[in-house]
């Protein structure tokens, strides 16, 4: 399913999409399979999957323990497109990684692959929108969307160039700094919001941990909630992984569509 479908759908619905990151292959392929069926009961619109690298500049302590228990587990593209591929999900998926990868394994290979696999969207933290037209003409040709992050300290030029290229959905870093769950929303979330004037979806990550926090994301005008990093610290507790998954993703679920 493309990314521009389901946020229509939860539109005509009038919720707010839950976007759900895990690292693919923490702390196995296995696993992650169960782990991302957990999710999708807790009604995940849409599961994010990393692909490990072993330099995730724009990833707090959490994410990166995450991403290291999946190399050290032996997590490799060509394994993680084998993983995603045996997921058979209704819903969309989208990677998440580093430029390096892609630029290793060839950026036609690397988008074809994901279009063979299911993946909908990329997303690449560390490639500059001014950088991106090469993978931007790729991913047009095999329908698949290139996902680029707004921050707060965005200028007005480079703002206008990833709302006029960038489709799916335009992803909105709630604060500055690496990932990792926050026990409030910040101030400048809100106005960040407002200052992204598109009718490409509008979705808020870094920080969000609670319903409440989706909630009120979603009143302030976002179209959906990325959450990573209180998923990925129940994965690394270990304790009954699977249920604890799926009741966050239902309470932050319930907090996007009362948003």
């Amino acid at each position: 399913m493309r990314i521009a479908e389901k946020f229509k759908q939860l539109k005509a619905k009038k919720e707010g999409a839950l976007i759900a990151y895990i690292c693919a292959g923490d702390p196995t392929p296995e696993a992650t399979k169960e782990y991302v069926t957990a999710l999708v009961r807790g009604g995940a619109d849409i599961i994010e999957l990393g692909l490990p690298f072993s330099d995730p500049v724009a990833d707090g302590p959490t994410i990166q323990a995450g991403i290291q228990r999946s190399l050290d587990g032996g997590m490799t593209p060509d394994i993680y497109f084998r993983t995603i591929s045996s997921l058979k999900l209704h819903i969309p998926l989208i990677v998440m990684t580093y430029y390096n990868l892609i630029f290793k394994r060839g950026l036609d290979k690397f988008v074809k692959d994901c279009a063979a696999s299911g993946i909908s969207g990329i997303i690449v933290p560390d490639l500059p929108p001014e950088e991106s037209d090469d993978l931007l003409q790729i991913c047009r040709k095999n329908d698949v969307d290139l996902i680029f992050l707004v921050a707060p300290t965005t200028t007005e030029s480079r703002m206008k160039r990833i709302l006029a290229e960038g489709t799916g959905f335009i992803y909105l870093v709630a604060r500055l700094g690496v990932t990792g769950a926050r026990a409030d929303v910040a101030v400048s979330t809100g106005e960040l919001i407002k200052r992204v004037k598109t009718t490409t979806p509008k979705a808020v990550g870094f920080g969000i941990s609670t319903g409440d926090q989706a909630s009120e994301i979603i009143r302030a005008g976002a179209d959906g909630v990325i959450v990573g990093s209180a998923f990925v610290n129940i994965i690394e507790s270990k304790k009954n992984v699977p249920e604890r998954l799926e009741a966050l993703a239902r309470e932050l679920k319930g907090g996007a569509s009362r948003g």
